[in-house]
């Protein structure tokens, strides 16, 4: 719900915004997509979850997502009038829960938060259209890898000792829209992205008929972001 708001917000902005360019149009920025490299940055936040299948029809992790954040930098390639290629290396932070409902005991053997504070590296297309006044929607899309700071990966400890591990190097795949707006001193580009992992991210436990991890076949990232970038 909170992802979907976010999304009504950013369209409602984007009418408005598109209207009172409308009542007085003065074409800002008129040789900016001349370049062939510009550089810039971004913040924003994300909602990030796992998705996750089984092998176990009895079987469910409920996993509860919170907001992020997201910061980072922007090397962008003009390949031709409609199409970029951008580096958006940054940083990303998030926290989630993980409720094994279905496995009997108390609050220590069924609840697990996973913390992640991520290096993410997205090689992305940028595929705008034409112009249009001082707007430009476009659509963005491409690979990423993550490196997980946070990551317990060579811990010695397992859900027997009440930590549930997910991996260092995971990779995703990202695709979303935006709007390039240009202003008087700078382009202020918003957009939203999904983002899904390809490789699974859990370790198994050390146990190979552990309650945790043995019925679990995919587990890995799923995610939105909603990003304010300024060039």
């Amino acid at each position: 719900m909170r992802s979907f708001t976010l999304v009504v917000l950013l369209f409602v902005f984007c009418l408005q915004f598109s209207h009172a360019q409308r009542r007085n149009i003065t074409h800002n920025k008129q040789n900016w997509d001349k370049q062939r490299v510009f550089w810039g940055y971004y913040l924003g936040i994300n909602s990030k979850n796992f998705e996750i299948s089984y092998n176990a029809a009895d079987f469910f992790v409920e996993s509860t997502p919170n907001l992020g954040f997201n910061v980072g930098l922007i090397g962008d390639l003009r390949l031709h009038k409609n199409i970029n290629l951008r580096f958006e290396p940054g940083l990303s932070s998030n926290t989630k829960t993980l409720a094994f409902t279905t496995i009997p005991g108390g609050a220590k053997d069924s609840i697990r938060s996973v913390g992640g504070t991520y290096i993410h590296l997205p090689l992305l297309f940028k595929f705008s259209t034409n112009r249009y006044e001082n707007i430009r929607p476009y659509l963005i899309g491409g690979a990423s890898y993550d490196y997980n700071l946070s990551s317990n990966e060579g811990s010695a400890f397992d859900n027997e000792d009440g930590e549930f591990r997910i991996k260092k190097h995971n990779f995703m795949y990202e695709f979303g829209i935006g709007m390039d707006f240009y202003l008087p001193y700078f382009v202020f580009s918003p957009s939203i992205r999904g983002i899904f992992a390809i490789n699974n991210e859990m370790i198994p436990d050390k146990d190979p008929n552990s309650q945790w991890t043995a019925p679990i076949e995919f587990f890995g990232t799923r995610g939105i972001f909603l990003n304010l970038a300024f060039h």
